[in-house]
């Protein structure tokens, strides 16, 4: 496999050019489109995407490891078809709506200023995972490890503590209504 290393790749169409199958190690993507692009046995390695666009990207086969996104739009992206093996991701200021972490493994995992609506955390475990600023409206947690977990400045979530391990895990008021939701109780 042909290895590409550190470079940068800037305002780059990836659904007019190929991207080529590779292994991308410290390289920075930029304001990158790869909008519906299956990225299929490309391997991505202390990469960084800034600002890029991958709605409906296709992960079957394709592997994060110490990857970073920033400010990119995720929408409806399934990171659970990507390769588990050493998946480490973080996002920062993305749109992710509609996206799937269904059963991954994502032990202190970082999400700060995301918006992760509709996004799908079943069974996965995301032990000592930060949403920090993150709006999880509609995000489904169901058999979800997230004990030590940080919620304290995260919105809008729904997490049923009968359903999900939350063991240690942190919230803050008054957001902390998101526990209850499903006894359909009044809190003043």
């Amino acid at each position: 496999m042909q290895l590409i290393e550190e470079k940068t790749f800037t305002g780059i169409d990836y659904t007019v050019e190929t991207l080529a199958v590779a292994e991308y190690d410290n390289c920075s993507f930029e304001d990158c489109k790869v909008e519906g692009v299956s990225l299929n046995g490309i391997v991505f390695t202390e990469c960084s995407f800034t600002k890029c666009n991958f709605g409906n990207a296709k992960l079957s086969g394709a592997a994060f490891k110490d990857v970073s996104f920033n400010g990119c739009k995720l929408l409806g992206v399934n990171f659970s078809q990507a390769d588990p093996f050493l998946f480490e991701a973080a996002f920062t200021d993305c749109g992710m709506q509609l996206v799937s972490f269904y059963k991954m493994k994502l032990k202190n995992i970082k999400f700060s200023g995301c918006q992760l609506q509709d996004a799908d955390f079943a069974e996965a475990d995301l032990t000592n995972a930060q949403f920090n600023n993150c709006n999880l409206a509609n995000a489904i947690f169901d058999n979800t490890i997230l004990e030590k977990a940080d919620f304290r400045s995260a919105e809008h979530y729904s997490i049923d503590p009968e359903r999900n391990r939350i063991k240690g895990a942190k919230f803050s008021l008054p957001a902390i209504r998101g526990l209850l939701d499903k006894y359909a109780i009044q809190i003043d």
